[in-house]
């Protein structure tokens, strides 16, 4: 019997990636369907064959239609912050009604998960899912994703080979991974056997600090780059003055103190077991990006 997938977000980063994986590895674009609000944006995928199932996470019945006749779902965490507790609820118990055998969840990386972490507006809602999730009784995939390497270059600033890395992020590590290595890792596991109510930490196999940032950068473009540590509260206020809009100010500072706090840093790690291969490298991510 041929297992259906569907990709929820299937026109972001992370979903489309998946996808593409899925297809290098051979599964047919018959089985995969691509969960979008606007079908519109989904013309690229329609072209491969892709089943496209047009639904919102705030819509419980178009979830609940799209998940119809689905194996395996992949739950990829979404981008309305102030609602994404409730839309992902939503898309759990749509699941379980329709019948999903597997979830595969996109969470993340953290070590405290009290109201006292910097970033807990942002951990609230995936640990919320992944409870959700687990006590739904679908079998389950949850990845711990530690921080995309491609944030690191909004965390850096447009002025950074200009004037060096302002972030407050201290000397605080994170086990930075791409993007890129994190949806194959999905689509390895989920044209594979043996997942099945898994945590897997998706971590790199090395930390990195800033000033392990600023060094590599350095080398890379041949020159000093500084790194500036200010304290949060002087982070905000130059952010503010350039007119950075305050939910992101909050979003970067949080990242920082997190970061800081060592809540990424982690020495244990399932994704090169997955990939058969290391992780991308810091210093590849970092040429590919600043060696135009």
């Amino acid at each position: 019997m041929n297992t259906t997938i569907l990709v929820t977000g299937a026109t972001g980063n992370f979903g489309k990636l998946t996808i593409d994986f899925l297809l290098k590895k051979g599964i047919v674009p018959a089985n995969i369907s691509a969960l979008v609000r606007d079908e519109k944006k989904a013309e690229d995928l329609a072209a491969k064959g892709i089943n496209i199932k047009v639904g919102d996470y705030d819509n419980y019945d178009s979830l609940l239609n799209a998940f119809q006749g689905i194996d395996k779902l992949v739950l990829v965490s979404g981008t309305d912050l102030a609602n994404r507790t409730s839309q992902q609820l939503n898309a759990v118990k749509a699941a379980k009604e329709a019948g999903v055998k597997h979830i595969l969840y996109t969470s993340f990386e953290r070590k405290n998960e009290t109201e006292t972490s910097p970033i807990a507006f942002l951990a609230q809602s995936h640990i919320a899912t992944d409870h959700a999730i687990k006590a739904s009784g679908i079998k389950y995939t949850i990845f711990r994703n530690n921080l995309y390497l491609d944030v690191l270059p909004m965390f850096l600033g447009e002025q950074v080979l200009e004037s060096g890395i302002y972030f407050p992020a201290g000397e605080g590590k994170a086990a930075y991974v791409s993007r890129a290595d994190l949806a194959e890792a999905a689509a390895i596991v989920l044209s594979s056997e043996g997942h099945e109510n898994k945590e897997y930490a998706m971590n790199n196999i090395e930390n990195y600090a800033m000033n392990d940032v600023a060094q590599i950068l350095g080398t890379i473009i041949n020159k000093e780059v500084p790194y500036l540590n200010p304290i949060s509260e002087e982070y905000a206020e130059t952010l503010k003055n350039a007119g950075v809009p305050g939910e992101y100010i909050g979003m970067f500072a949080g990242f920082g103190a997190a970061i800081e706090q060592g809540e990424f840093e982690t020495n244990s790690s399932d994704l090169e077991k997955l990939l058969g291969r290391n992780p991308k490298t810091l210093a590849d991510f970092l040429k590919e990006v600043y060696l135009k």
